[in-house]
């Protein structure tokens, strides 16, 4: 069965968790949700996800290449407080470092693309996120776009909620055409 990784925090941003990991799951991935802390975890709006939450993942050199070598997708959701913590944690930075370098599949919406400015990864790349992060991203060496939808390589990325269902389509198909066998 195939893997996607979703990184995280608490305070989450609701919509762009929940929506995604039923979404991977509809679509057949086994979804692991990293966090600060196992167990129930909650988000902005106040509703929780009791999941296999695993905590300071990725400080271990062996964890990490676990999942790089067993996960074929990253979804990195938004949520302003969220980011504001996991953004700090020196190997979550790593880990993403690798992920991109591998080329392996991201998935961002919203605030999730300043994950990706503190991983220091977007050099060069086009990118949408929500649009107060606007500046951050073009700070970050990126284009910023507007579009509901912005595919660039392996970041399939996009600034809002409201447009979840075309970011997830969108992000499937991308995602199956690089990597058919």
């Amino acid at each position: 069965m195939a893997k996607a990784l979703i990184i995280t925090w608490e305070k989450y941003q609701d919509h762009e968790l929940i929506y995604p990991y039923y979404s991977l799951k509809e679509n057949g991935y086994e979804v692991t949700l990293v966090a600060n802390k196992q167990g129930k975890i909650w988000g902005s709006l106040g509703s929780h996800m009791t999941c296999d939450v695993e905590t300071k993942i990725f400080e271990s050199e062996e964890i990490r290449q676990k999942y790089l070598n067993e996960y074929e997708i990253l979804l990195v959701p938004g949520g302003v407080k969220a980011l504001e913590k996991v953004r700090q944690e020196k190997g979550v930075l790593k880990f993403i470092q690798e992920w991109n370098a591998a080329d392996k599949t991201i998935f961002s919406v919203c605030n999730g693309a300043q994950l990706l400015i503190s991983a220091k990864i977007l050099q060069g790349r086009t990118l949408s996120g929500y649009y107060s992060i606007d500046v951050d991203i073009e700070n970050a060496g990126a284009t910023y776009s507007r579009g509901p939808v912005v595919v660039d390589g392996n970041i399939i990325s996009c600034p809002h909620y409201d447009f979840m269902g075309e970011w997830m389509r969108t992000a499937y198909q991308v995602h199956n055409e690089r990597n058919k066998k």
